[in-house]
């Protein structure tokens, strides 16, 4: 249950935020209620998110991955749900996204896969515990720009999903609107 109100006062700002979440989305994200809250935080949010939006320098399937893998390592519910319904409506491989709370032993995966989910998950660690031979064996495959970005997607995803878990956030039913099927 989440720990703050999900409810407004019906300001035009309030108004406005809900309908474009709606269009965008089909309801309004229980992190943009929260953030609803404070302006400033949802402005500051919506600023990075739609920033973060335009970075293309990485495959989106690595990215997807690297945001799954966080979400999964804080145990953000209400993140898996949506990356799942995100994830799906990017053409992301559903097998794939359905393997990563148990990426270490699925065969789905290539290698460069599995060493963006182990950096993403050194990354997530707190302390971080990256090491020189995850990020050398990284800059076999991708270029210095590419690196930069997944760190970058790493380090949203977990400011993202630790902001959601410690409010209380879970799963709203995103995945009920894409045709993910478990894996036989």
């Amino acid at each position: 249950m989440a720990r703050v109100g999900m409810e407004h006062r019906r300001t035009l700002t309030v108004r406005l935020v809900e309908w474009g979440s709606r269009r965008k989305f089909r309801k309004v994200p229980d992190p943009v209620k929260v953030a609803l809250h404070n302006r400033r935080v949802l402005l500051s949010t919506t600023l990075m998110e739609t920033t973060a939006e335009r970075w293309k320098a990485l495959d989106p399937e690595l990215k997807a991955l690297s945001v799954m893998v966080a979400s999964a390592r804080i145990g953000c519910s209400w993140c898996m749900d949506f990356g799942y319904w995100e994830f799906h409506h990017q053409g992301i491989d559903p097998a794939k996204l359905h393997d990563v709370p148990r990426w270490r032993d699925s065969d789905v995966y290539t290698d460069l896969e599995r060493a963006v989910m182990d950096y993403t998950e050194a990354m997530t660690a707190t302390p971080p515990e990256v090491t020189d031979e995850q990020v050398e064996r990284l800059r076999q495959d991708l270029s210095e720009e590419q690196l930069v970005e997944l760190t970058a997607i790493a380090a949203l995803e977990n400011y993202r999903s630790r902001i959601n878990s410690a409010l209380g956030l879970t799963s709203q039913g995103y995945k009920e609107y894409c045709e993910l099927r478990p894996v036989q």
